[in-house]
């Protein structure tokens, strides 16, 4: 049967661009990740095999030392591509540090100058090439130094970067393969990037939320940073108007601002009306934590307080005990002790006060 031309002209025309791709299972695409801090480190590479090439790797055209001209259309030394086929592709959604250097947040081409016994870590502007065939060293953004370990005890077979060895502010990240690693350290300025972070969330709808407003100002209280902006955090959660609520917990955050900032007779007036709105259980903690500043004679007067405000409710006999006891009167301590253990609500809070009975029965203060 002959075909027939005239149908041919409406068969789908597939361009060059269009050509089939049949996935191949040579090199493994790899992405992983890790957090430090609020920071969020990203890495995407193909992992290249062994294949029983193992001691005929690294200075050799698989992972060449120094930098080569790579043929292909390409013209220019470039350095290993740090992995196989695309660029490896490392990002950092903070500024970090690297080795000690400087890298602003972004993302970056990786590639590695390898050499016998040290390396240099090159990020690059360029993400989107095809490994270092087109690498332009006019846009390398940072370069550092670091030392290979060699002759690892296990074999990697397939080229990997794990994380070591973190910490609240660092991580280390290895490229590992055949019996190299190749280590580096990343850090983060976790107060900086977090304050960072904080500020954004509340130029949102968070910031018209009194309970995160406070949380707000509650860390940069504990961090002692950006204390002006925590001032107004902490005014807006406290202020009526919108819809804010002046408890003891924001009253004291506030309070504790201002005795940063030196307003120390303003923070005493707001800790005042904090104290008026504390419940029970707030005014024992806060009386608790004066203790612990060394600041007796305070914290003597807000148990008081608190006995008197709630008639002696459980745990005011046992803040009284405390407040005596650092004042030096035993005798009074070991009475409101055997009232709170009265009141004592379960066997570990029984068992507590059994044990500071006796304690101050062989004359020991708390």
């Amino acid at each position: 049967m002959g075909i027939c031309l005239l149908c041919l002209n409406f068969l789908p025309q597939v361009g060059h661009a269009q050509a089939l791709r049949i996935p191949e299972n040579t090199n493994f695409s790899c992405n992983v990740g890790r957090r430090v801090g609020i920071t969020d480190i990203q890495i995407k590479w193909n992992a290249p095999g062994v294949k029983g090439r193992e001691g005929k790797i690294w200075g050799t055209d698989i992972a060449y030392y120094g930098f080569e001209v790579l043929g292909f259309g390409s013209n220019m030394e470039s350095p290993w591509r740090a992995g196989a086929d695309e660029s490896t592709v490392v990002s950092f959604s903070t500024d970090v540090t690297v080795n000690g250097k400087i890298l602003n947040a972004g993302k970056y081409g990786f590639f590695i100058a390898l050499y016998p016994d040290s390396c240099v870590l090159i990020f690059n502007k360029n993400v989107d090439g095809w490994g270092s065939y087109f690498y332009r060293s006019e846009l390398d953004v940072l370069r550092v130094a670091t030392v290979q370990q060699k002759n690892q005890p296990v074999l990697q077979e397939r080229l990997a970067y794990n994380f070591y060895n973190q910490t609240d502010a660092s991580v280390e990240i290895a490229l590992e393969w055949e019996r190299w690693k190749i280590p580096f350290t990343v850090s983060v300025d976790v107060q900086s990037t977090t304050l960072e972070y904080i500020k954004d969330q509340m130029t949102g709808a968070l910031g018209f939320d009194p309970p995160s407003l406070e949380q707000a100002a509650q860390w940069c209280l504990n961090q002692n940073i950006y204390l002006d902006g925590a001032l107004q955090w902490i005014n807006t959660a406290t202020d009526p108007r919108f819809v804010g609520n002046p408890s003891f917990k924001a009253l004291s955050i506030k309070s504790g601002i201002l005795e940063l900032q030196g307003k120390t007779v303003e923070a005493s007036a707001i800790m005042e009306k904090a104290v008026e709105s504390g419940t029970v259980l707030e005014l024992h903690a806060y009386g608790k934590q004066l203790l612990g500043r060394k600041k007796v004679k305070e914290a003597m007067a807000v148990f008081e307080k608190n006995h008197q405000k709630h008639k002696g409710a459980w745990p005011t006999h046992a803040g009284l005990m405390r407040g005596y006891s650092a004042m030096g009167d035993l005798k009074s301590a070991i009475k409101h002790a055997k009232l709170a253990l009265e009141q004592a609500p379960d066997a570990t809070n029984k068992d507590f006060l059994t044990r500071m009975i006796a304690q101050l029965e062989q004359g020991k203060p708390l």
